[in-house]
Protein backbone atom coordinates (compact mmCIF):
# COMPACT_ATOMS: atom_id res chain seq x y z
CA UNK A 1 0.00 0.00 0.00
CA UNK A 2 1.27 3.42 -0.55
CA UNK A 3 -0.35 5.05 2.76
CA UNK A 4 0.18 4.67 5.50
CA UNK A 5 -3.45 4.74 6.68
CA UNK A 6 -5.39 1.41 7.66
CA UNK A 7 -8.42 0.18 6.13
CA UNK A 8 -10.52 1.55 9.36
CA UNK A 9 -9.03 4.80 9.26
CA UNK A 10 -10.61 4.96 5.70
CA UNK A 11 -13.88 5.51 3.94
CA UNK A 12 -14.18 5.05 0.08
CA UNK A 13 -17.25 4.58 -2.07
CA UNK A 14 -16.73 2.57 -5.19
CA UNK A 15 -19.17 4.42 -7.46
CA UNK A 16 -18.88 2.31 -10.33
CA UNK A 17 -19.32 -1.72 -10.02
CA UNK A 18 -21.10 -4.38 -11.89
CA UNK A 19 -21.84 -7.21 -9.15
CA UNK A 20 -24.39 -8.77 -10.81
CA UNK A 21 -21.84 -9.91 -13.76
CA UNK A 22 -21.31 -13.55 -13.87
CA UNK A 23 -17.11 -13.35 -13.19
CA UNK A 24 -18.60 -12.66 -9.36
CA UNK A 25 -21.15 -15.44 -9.54
CA UNK A 26 -20.30 -18.03 -6.80
CA UNK A 27 -18.66 -15.61 -4.25
CA UNK A 28 -20.12 -11.90 -4.33
CA UNK A 29 -20.75 -12.04 -0.81
CA UNK A 30 -17.28 -12.46 -0.37
CA UNK A 31 -16.63 -9.87 -2.80
CA UNK A 32 -18.29 -7.14 -1.13
CA UNK A 33 -16.62 -8.68 2.61
CA UNK A 34 -13.32 -8.40 1.33
CA UNK A 35 -14.31 -4.66 0.38
CA UNK A 36 -15.68 -3.72 3.27
CA UNK A 37 -12.19 -4.68 4.87
CA UNK A 38 -10.23 -2.72 2.63
CA UNK A 39 -12.53 0.20 3.66
CA UNK A 40 -14.63 0.23 0.87
CA UNK A 41 -17.46 1.04 2.95
CA UNK A 42 -20.30 1.73 0.44
CA UNK A 43 -20.65 0.53 -3.69
CA UNK A 44 -22.74 1.18 -6.57
CA UNK A 45 -23.64 -1.16 -8.32
CA UNK A 46 -24.49 -0.72 -12.01
CA UNK A 47 -27.91 -1.88 -13.32
CA UNK A 48 -26.84 -1.78 -16.93
CA UNK A 49 -24.61 -3.72 -19.13
CA UNK A 50 -24.99 -7.48 -18.60
CA UNK A 51 -28.16 -6.92 -20.83
CA UNK A 52 -31.65 -5.79 -20.02
CA UNK A 53 -32.31 -7.15 -16.92
CA UNK A 54 -29.31 -6.09 -15.34
CA UNK A 55 -31.75 -3.25 -13.78
CA UNK A 56 -33.85 -5.83 -11.40
CA UNK A 57 -30.32 -7.90 -10.56
CA UNK A 58 -28.80 -4.67 -9.31
CA UNK A 59 -32.09 -3.71 -6.94
CA UNK A 60 -32.25 -7.14 -5.73
CA UNK A 61 -28.13 -7.20 -4.77
CA UNK A 62 -28.68 -3.94 -3.09
CA UNK A 63 -32.01 -4.71 -1.30
CA UNK A 64 -30.14 -7.62 0.47
CA UNK A 65 -27.21 -5.37 0.97
CA UNK A 66 -28.98 -2.68 2.55
CA UNK A 67 -26.39 0.59 3.95
CA UNK A 68 -23.93 -0.92 1.94
CA UNK A 69 -24.53 -1.42 -1.92
CA UNK A 70 -26.92 0.96 -3.77
CA UNK A 71 -27.68 0.84 -7.20
CA UNK A 72 -28.37 2.03 -10.70
CA UNK A 73 -31.40 1.17 -12.99
CA UNK A 74 -30.40 1.80 -16.96
CA UNK A 75 -30.34 0.58 -20.30
CA UNK A 76 -26.31 0.57 -21.74
CA UNK A 77 -25.14 1.73 -25.08
CA UNK A 78 -24.39 -1.65 -26.30
CA UNK A 79 -27.81 -3.23 -25.11
CA UNK A 80 -30.07 -0.29 -27.11
CA UNK A 81 -31.09 -3.02 -29.64
CA UNK A 82 -33.62 -3.91 -27.54
CA UNK A 83 -37.10 -2.30 -28.11
CA UNK A 84 -37.75 0.83 -26.61
CA UNK A 85 -41.93 0.27 -25.92
CA UNK A 86 -44.31 2.06 -23.54
CA UNK A 87 -44.18 -1.33 -21.35
CA UNK A 88 -40.14 -1.30 -20.76
CA UNK A 89 -40.23 2.36 -20.63
CA UNK A 90 -42.83 2.00 -17.50
CA UNK A 91 -40.84 -0.88 -16.18
CA UNK A 92 -37.56 1.37 -16.11
CA UNK A 93 -39.43 4.36 -14.27
CA UNK A 94 -40.88 1.93 -12.08
CA UNK A 95 -37.74 0.49 -10.86
CA UNK A 96 -36.22 3.96 -11.21
CA UNK A 97 -38.05 4.75 -8.40
CA UNK A 98 -36.93 1.85 -5.53
CA UNK A 99 -35.38 3.85 -3.12
CA UNK A 100 -32.34 1.68 -3.78
CA UNK A 101 -31.60 3.31 -6.64
CA UNK A 102 -29.40 6.33 -6.63
CA UNK A 103 -29.16 7.01 -10.09
CA UNK A 104 -29.81 6.37 -13.66
CA UNK A 105 -27.85 4.72 -16.21
CA UNK A 106 -24.95 3.63 -17.08
CA UNK A 107 -26.35 5.40 -20.11
CA UNK A 108 -24.88 6.96 -23.12
CA UNK A 109 -23.09 6.69 -26.51
CA UNK A 110 -20.48 4.21 -27.90
CA UNK A 111 -18.72 4.56 -30.90
CA UNK A 112 -15.92 2.49 -30.13
CA UNK A 113 -18.07 -1.11 -30.27
CA UNK A 114 -20.57 0.26 -32.85
CA UNK A 115 -22.47 -2.51 -31.71
CA UNK A 116 -25.96 -0.38 -32.09
CA UNK A 117 -26.53 2.45 -34.64
CA UNK A 118 -26.05 5.27 -33.15
CA UNK A 119 -30.10 6.60 -33.70
CA UNK A 120 -31.24 3.66 -31.45
CA UNK A 121 -28.56 4.77 -28.76
CA UNK A 122 -29.25 8.55 -28.89
CA UNK A 123 -33.12 7.61 -28.14
CA UNK A 124 -32.26 5.55 -25.70
CA UNK A 125 -30.09 7.91 -23.56
CA UNK A 126 -32.61 10.53 -24.21
CA UNK A 127 -35.59 8.56 -22.47
CA UNK A 128 -33.26 7.87 -19.90
CA UNK A 129 -31.85 11.55 -19.40
CA UNK A 130 -35.76 12.48 -19.29
CA UNK A 131 -36.43 9.69 -16.89
CA UNK A 132 -34.01 11.19 -14.32
CA UNK A 133 -34.98 14.55 -15.07
CA UNK A 134 -38.90 13.35 -13.80
CA UNK A 135 -37.16 10.98 -11.03
CA UNK A 136 -34.75 13.56 -9.52
CA UNK A 137 -31.72 11.21 -9.27
CA UNK A 138 -28.52 11.84 -11.37
CA UNK A 139 -27.38 10.17 -15.15
CA UNK A 140 -24.02 7.72 -15.23
CA UNK A 141 -22.88 8.42 -18.54
CA UNK A 142 -21.00 5.83 -20.69
CA UNK A 143 -19.21 8.13 -23.32
CA UNK A 144 -16.60 6.60 -25.93
CA UNK A 145 -15.51 7.85 -28.26
CA UNK A 146 -18.73 10.01 -28.50
CA UNK A 147 -18.04 13.19 -25.77
CA UNK A 148 -19.50 15.49 -28.24
CA UNK A 149 -22.17 13.66 -29.17
CA UNK A 150 -23.64 13.25 -24.91
CA UNK A 151 -22.72 16.59 -24.44
CA UNK A 152 -24.86 18.07 -26.79
CA UNK A 153 -28.05 15.53 -25.83
CA UNK A 154 -27.17 16.56 -22.37
CA UNK A 155 -27.61 20.30 -23.14
CA UNK A 156 -30.79 19.42 -25.63
CA UNK A 157 -32.71 18.02 -22.88
CA UNK A 158 -31.98 19.41 -19.93
CA UNK A 159 -29.46 16.94 -18.21
CA UNK A 160 -27.76 19.99 -16.13
CA UNK A 161 -31.24 20.08 -14.33
CA UNK A 162 -30.02 16.49 -12.44
CA UNK A 163 -26.12 16.78 -13.02
CA UNK A 164 -23.98 12.76 -12.61
CA UNK A 165 -21.25 11.65 -13.71
CA UNK A 166 -18.97 10.47 -17.02
CA UNK A 167 -17.87 7.40 -15.63
CA UNK A 168 -13.94 5.70 -16.47
CA UNK A 169 -13.41 9.39 -17.83
CA UNK A 170 -11.45 9.23 -21.18
CA UNK A 171 -11.42 13.00 -22.13
CA UNK A 172 -9.21 16.00 -21.08
CA UNK A 173 -9.37 18.38 -18.59
CA UNK A 174 -10.89 21.36 -20.86
CA UNK A 175 -13.63 18.55 -21.45
CA UNK A 176 -14.08 18.44 -17.31
CA UNK A 177 -14.43 21.66 -17.42
CA UNK A 178 -17.25 22.16 -19.50
CA UNK A 179 -19.20 19.08 -17.67
CA UNK A 180 -18.77 20.60 -14.51
CA UNK A 181 -20.72 23.55 -16.30
CA UNK A 182 -23.22 20.92 -16.45
CA UNK A 183 -23.33 19.68 -12.76
CA UNK A 184 -20.88 16.69 -14.09
CA UNK A 185 -18.93 15.26 -11.68
CA UNK A 186 -16.09 12.52 -13.46
CA UNK A 187 -14.49 9.32 -12.15
CA UNK A 188 -11.52 7.26 -12.49
CA UNK A 189 -10.79 3.57 -12.42
CA UNK A 190 -7.80 1.42 -12.41
CA UNK A 191 -6.55 2.64 -16.03
CA UNK A 192 -5.14 5.01 -13.76
CA UNK A 193 -2.79 3.15 -11.95
CA UNK A 194 -1.53 1.45 -15.38
CA UNK A 195 2.36 2.21 -16.35
CA UNK A 196 1.76 3.89 -19.42
CA UNK A 197 -1.04 5.82 -18.14
CA UNK A 198 0.86 8.71 -17.64
CA UNK A 199 -1.78 11.27 -19.85
CA UNK A 200 -4.06 9.72 -18.08
CA UNK A 201 -3.01 10.90 -14.60
CA UNK A 202 -1.86 14.19 -15.93
CA UNK A 203 -5.30 14.81 -16.92
CA UNK A 204 -6.44 13.72 -13.56
CA UNK A 205 -3.98 15.73 -12.00
CA UNK A 206 -5.64 19.24 -13.66
CA UNK A 207 -9.40 18.23 -12.56
CA UNK A 208 -10.59 19.78 -9.02
CA UNK A 209 -10.30 17.03 -6.47
CA UNK A 210 -14.10 18.72 -5.65
CA UNK A 211 -14.97 17.55 -9.09
CA UNK A 212 -13.64 13.55 -8.91
CA UNK A 213 -14.87 10.24 -7.72
CA UNK A 214 -13.50 7.18 -7.78
CA UNK A 215 -14.72 3.76 -9.26
CA UNK A 216 -13.35 0.06 -10.21
CA UNK A 217 -15.94 -0.52 -12.73
CA UNK A 218 -15.25 -4.30 -12.12
CA UNK A 219 -15.62 -7.45 -12.82
CA UNK A 220 -12.99 -5.82 -15.42
CA UNK A 221 -9.87 -2.91 -15.29
CA UNK A 222 -8.59 -4.06 -12.29
CA UNK A 223 -5.96 -1.93 -11.28
CA UNK A 224 -2.02 -2.96 -11.10
CA UNK A 225 -0.85 -4.80 -8.86
CA UNK A 226 -3.57 -7.08 -9.92
CA UNK A 227 -4.20 -6.08 -13.58
CA UNK A 228 -5.37 -9.30 -15.74
CA UNK A 229 -7.34 -10.29 -12.86
CA UNK A 230 -10.66 -10.36 -11.62
CA UNK A 231 -11.25 -6.42 -10.13
CA UNK A 232 -13.16 -6.07 -7.31
CA UNK A 233 -14.64 -3.11 -5.40
CA UNK A 234 -11.79 -3.45 -2.43
CA UNK A 235 -9.39 -2.41 -5.64
CA UNK A 236 -10.91 1.00 -5.33
CA UNK A 237 -8.23 1.87 -2.81
CA UNK A 238 -5.38 1.42 -5.32
CA UNK A 239 -6.84 4.32 -7.84
CA UNK A 240 -7.51 6.57 -4.50
CA UNK A 241 -3.67 6.22 -3.99
CA UNK A 242 -2.63 7.14 -7.58
CA UNK A 243 -4.86 10.05 -7.91
CA UNK A 244 -3.86 11.18 -4.15
CA UNK A 245 -0.05 10.95 -6.02
CA UNK A 246 -1.26 13.14 -8.91
CA UNK A 247 -2.36 15.91 -7.01
CA UNK A 248 0.64 15.54 -4.54
CA UNK A 249 -1.84 15.67 -1.80
CA UNK A 250 -2.75 12.81 1.42
CA UNK A 251 -4.68 9.63 0.28
CA UNK A 252 -6.32 10.58 3.47
CA UNK A 253 -7.91 13.81 1.44
CA UNK A 254 -8.79 11.81 -1.58
CA UNK A 255 -10.59 9.32 0.33
CA UNK A 256 -12.44 12.44 2.08
CA UNK A 257 -13.33 14.11 -0.76
CA UNK A 258 -13.98 11.71 -3.52
CA UNK A 259 -16.24 10.11 -0.41
CA UNK A 260 -18.43 13.49 -0.14
CA UNK A 261 -18.50 14.33 -3.31
CA UNK A 262 -20.55 10.57 -4.61
CA UNK A 263 -22.56 11.16 -1.13
CA UNK A 264 -23.75 14.53 -2.87
CA UNK A 265 -24.31 13.76 -6.07
CA UNK A 266 -26.09 10.09 -4.95
CA UNK A 267 -27.55 11.85 -2.06
CA UNK A 268 -25.95 9.07 0.54
CA UNK A 269 -26.37 10.04 4.35
CA UNK A 270 -22.25 11.15 4.99
CA UNK A 271 -20.80 8.30 7.39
Amino acid sequence: MMSGSSPADIRLIDTHVHLDAPPYDGDREGVIERAIEQGVTRMITIGSGYGIESAGRAISIAEQHHGTVWCSVGVHPLDASCPITDDSLALLEKRASHPQVVAIGETGIDLHWNKDPLPRQEEWFVSQIQLARRVGKPLIVHSREAGEHCIRLIQEHGGDAVGGVFHCFSENASFAARLRELNFLVSFTGVLTFKKAEATRAIAAQIPLSQIMVETDGPYMAPEPHRGKRCEPAFTRFTAEWLAKAHNVSFEEVAATTTLNAERLFSLAHS
